[in-house]
């Protein structure tokens, strides 16, 4: 079922054509995603699609059950409001009757024999259950928790930009609608979390629209890939790895015809040359044809991102740690921790937000300094920090004069001297975009642009903080080639797993309690290690206590129970039974935990435990159950 159409759609800003004409079906059950070079528009096709952006021309029709819910890169925040609340804020009738029972619980237990109350209480109850509002509640909170939220009664005004974000995700999951447009979901989410949400995108009902760079997220969650190019949409059908090879395709029928009429204009324009006179209908229309071919023009691969790979000498000491530690608000992030960078370590650091990524990466540039320890940097060392904000960019300049203050000119790898205005056409800074203010620029845009202002100071050692935030495929793509190429040490911070695949080969796992582990290898290998590892620890493990059988299946035993599996089957139903009781109760205490942070912890915990028992308890029942019947079989046919 089709649930909304866009047809020929138009959106200009100023001379710059955005959307050019552009149609699109989003069907009932499709996932799709939406990439580009920054500033074609993506954004502003998601906005439309939400019905929260005007276009030019064109027209949308809609079915007439049609629910939206938006996550914009920029959401406007309550400051004042609890986290529950800003969650809630799309759904306030939830949220007014989820404090007024609160409130009415409480009055209770001051007057618990006040008749009155306790009639309101029934009241706000039937109107919960009519809202599902117990259900949302408790979906909210484990939707927050999975984003690592836990004080539910925090205010706003106290969180991080990140932590702000990952509300606003949470709010935009948690209410009903049969198309979500998502806006850069991945963004300020650590690797499980990434991991999480892919697992809960597949398994939603409904349609999704999105914007995200991250390539193995496009691949596991999409079924359908859209293309802004040059205010054109293209379309195919598959995740992003069928793109990949349906794009080739395209732009090689392209290159084919685009060098075929330029074969065919080659020979008109000679026989227009030879001065032919129009004096037949024929030539006439020779010349006609000829006006067409010239004018005729079949699309272009997009222009690339070219990075020079340029560096000043690094000396063989680069940054020395020496039992380094760091503490911040009474928490330790830090504990004596050494390590010696190379002038070639290509070195990846991973672990969850708020852990001490940055701070780490902070230490090693001399931007700050640790509690003790010591830091030694080579005396030819010379950083290019590409950090996680824009906040140093003053944005009244226009864009040619922020990197100029850098350097006018830079001298490539192979000896070319490039200039600041060249470095930025290839970076896709057209010349009128090149005296444009920053401040007019995308956010993707202006990423760019800090990259290419690090990288024109020729560093020798890069140190980049969550690079692949905001930066669109094709230019993350050309800057794992250039590391390849770089003559330097490079440390990031990054959640994307494609880019720490492809452009690292060791990384540091920040784990928590100031644990550091290092791993030689990139992260999909350092993934399969600890799945290995983890399937080891559980052979190893001794069976649940509430399990008391030896449940390991024997392919060779006869048709009849043991003794063990007799007993099973005689008491499986009751130990079923009682685990989803626990289950019960469990959900009933995360409901009324509030904001315990320590509590719901170990609630959650408790759940998922209880989960994996109970799922293996109705394996073995699926099994036993089988065997009895095959049991019974067997005897009737003896």
């Amino acid at each position: 079922m089709n649930l909304i159409s866009l047809e020929n759609i138009c959106k200009s800003y100023g001379e710059k054509i955005i959307l050019n004409n552009i149609s699109l079906g989003i069907n009932d059950g499709e996932k799709i995603g939406v990439i580009g070079v920054n500033g074609t528009g993506k954004s502003t096709l998601l906005k439309i699609a939400a019905g929260i952006e005007n276009y030019d021309t064109g027209n949308i029709i809609t079915s007439n059950n049609l629910t939206v819910n938006y996550l914009s890169q920029n959401t406007s925040f309550d400051e004042n409001s609890t986290v529950l609340e800003q969650v809630f804020r799309g759904n306030s009738p939830v949220m007014r009757v989820l404090r007024e029972y609160e409130n009415t619980l409480k009055a209770l237990e001051k007057s618990p024999n006040n008749e009155h109350i306790q009639k309101k209480l029934l009241d706000l109850t039937a109107k919960m259950d009519s809202l599902n509002a117990w259900q949302m509640e408790s979906d909210a909170k484990t939707i927050l928790t999975k984003l690592n939220i836990f004080d539910f009664d925090a205010k706003v005004a106290t969180l991080s930009g990140g932590q702000k974000k990952r509300i606003a995700l949470a709010g935009t999951l948690i209410t009903p609608s049969n198309l979500l447009i998502l806006d850069e979901p991945t963004n300020h989410i650590d690797n499980d979390t990434v991991a999480w949400l892919e697992n809960y995108l597949n398994n939603r009902k409904g349609s999704l629209l999105m914007i995200t760079h991250d390539r193995y997220f496009l691949d596991r969650v999409t079924n359908r890939i859209l293309e802004l190019s040059n205010g054109n949409l293209y379309s195919y059908a598959g995740n992003y790895s069928i793109f990949l090879e349906k794009k080739f395709e395209r732009e090689e029928l392209n290159k084919a015809l685009e060098d075929k009429r330029k074969n065919l204009f080659r020979r008109e324009l000679a026989w227009i040359k030879r001065g032919a006179k129009a004096r037949s209908t024929k030539q006439k229309a020779r010349i006609q044809r000829f006006e067409e071919i010239k004018n005729t023009e079949f699309e272009k691969a997009n222009d690339k991102v070219q990075i020079s790979s340029a560096s000043t000498r690094l000396g063989k000491k680069v940054i020395e740690l020496e039992n380094i530690n760091k503490s911040f608000k009474n928490r330790k992030l830090i504990s004596d921790f050494s390590y010696i960078f190379s002038n070639n370590d290509r070195v990846g650091i991973i672990g969850p937000n708020g852990i001490g990524k940055s701070t780490f990466l902070n230490i090693c540039a001399g931007i700050i300094k640790p509690d003790s320890g010591k830091v030694h940097i080579g005396e030819t060392v010379k950083i290019g920090y590409f950090s996680q904000e824009n906040k140093e960019m003053n944005e009244s300049l226009r864009v040619i004069e922020y990197i100029k203050e850098v350097g006018e000119f830079l001298k490539a790898s192979d000896g070319e001297t490039l200039s600041a205005a060249t470095m930025l056409e290839r970076f896709l800074f057209t010349p009128e975009m090149q005296w444009t203010p920053i401040s007019k620029l995308s956010g993707g845009e202006k990423r760019r642009l800090q990259l290419l202002r690090v990288l024109m100071s020729a560093p020798n050692v890069l140190m980049l903080d969550e690079p692949t935030n905001d930066l669109d495929i094709e230019t993350l793509t050309v800057l794992e080639d250039y590391l390849e190429d770089f003559s330097g040490a490079v440390i990031t911070v990054s959640h994307d797993r494609y880019f720490l695949d492809k452009a690292f080969k060791k990384l540091l796992i920040f784990k928590g309690n100031s644990s550091i582990d290092y791993y030689t290898g990139n992260y999909t290998e350092y993934m399969d290690k600890c799945e290995i590892e983890k399937q080891e620890d559980e052979i190893k493990e001794p069976s649940k206590k509430d399990i008391k059988p030896n449940y390991k299946e024997n392919k060779n035993k006869p048709l009849k129970f043991s003794y063990k599996e007799q007993k099973e089957f005689d008491e499986i139903d009751d130990i079923i039974a009682e685990v989803e009781n626990k289950i019960q109760v469990v959900d009933s205490n995360i409901n009324s935990a509030g904001s315990d942070y320590e509590l719901l912890q170990k609630l959650f915990e408790e759940k998922k435990d209880l989960q994996e028992k109970l799922d293996y308890l109705l394996d073995r029942w699926t099994y036993l159950n089988e065997l009895e019947e095959k049991i019974k079989s067997a005897k009737c046919q003896d």
